[in-house]
């Protein structure tokens, strides 16, 4: 099979490592409009627009199934895409819910979201959770953990400083971290060791096992094809992937 991996810029490489690894998929196309990132701070009808233009490049390539690695576009976009497209469509939010109800069964438990304003804004991870009888729940939108991971600060002083800015109302570890931005596992180390007591869910791995389940695949012993591809600047995107998935 061959899988379409869509992402606002870099952050989608996040799920593309978790796939590499699982080997689920002969060939993977990805595409990050790194002209636009980033789409959290963008409104629905935007964010539904470059979606769509976004599906018109996937529809150039022979694939199987696409993945939205972007939770903006999750939140906003994930119907329309899936109306037009003539091919599955998954986003990242409902796997995310479902990986946590997984490894947090106690729906008393506190949970916090860290995603993109547009992501937090539209709720969809609040109401997923509510669903599954979840109420102690809060979100928090550290948007400048984006560009400092677009420029590949993946530790150090600066995040460091951001991270006490973004966090330092929060007294207690939450017992569960959605991180609800593909960005964001690409500093779960530094975010681990901020809430050593708290349990991280991962998109990326979150989708592996979404995808598994519902397509019914398995890993496999052949190592998979990886293109890439970018609305700006695709030589950046190489190098970062080369950094990113070693």
């Amino acid at each position: 099979m061959r899988a379409g991996v869509f992402d606002s810029g870099v952050g989608g490489l996040s799920v593309v490592s978790s796939l590499l690894k699982q080997r689920l998929f002969k060939e993977i196309i990805y595409y990050g409009d790194t002209a636009r990132v980033p789409y959290g701070v963008r409104d629905k009808n935007t964010i539904i627009r470059y979606s769509l233009e976004a599906l018109e490049f996937f529809k150039n390539f022979d694939i199987d199934v696409l993945i939205c690695a972007c939770n903006s576009v999750s939140a906003y976009a994930i119907s329309e895409l899936q109306q037009k497209a003539p091919f599955p469509v998954f986003g990242v939010i409902e796997p995310g819910v479902m990986a946590l109800k997984k490894r947090v069964e106690d729906n008393s438990k506190s949970v916090l979201i860290l995603g993109t304003k547009a992501t937090v804004k539209s709720g969809k991870y609040q109401m997923l959770l509510n669903q599954y009888g979840y109420k102690n729940i809060s979100a928090l939108a550290p948007s400048l953990f984006i560009p400092i991971v677009e420029e590949g600060l993946l530790e150090g002083k600066i995040l460091n400083e951001v991270m006490k800015h973004y966090f330092k109302d929060i007294k207690k570890d939450p017992d569960a971290i959605i991180l609800g931005c593909t960005h964001f596992p690409l500093i779960q180390k530094p975010l681990q060791k901020q809430f050593p007591n708290s349990i991280l869910i991962h998109s990326g791995e979150a989708i592996v096992e979404h995808l598994q389940s519902y397509l019914k695949i398995k890993s496999s012993n052949k190592e998979t094809n990886l293109k890439l591809f970018a609305s700006e600047n695709p030589d950046n995107l190489k190098k970062i992937a080369s950094f990113w998935l070693r």
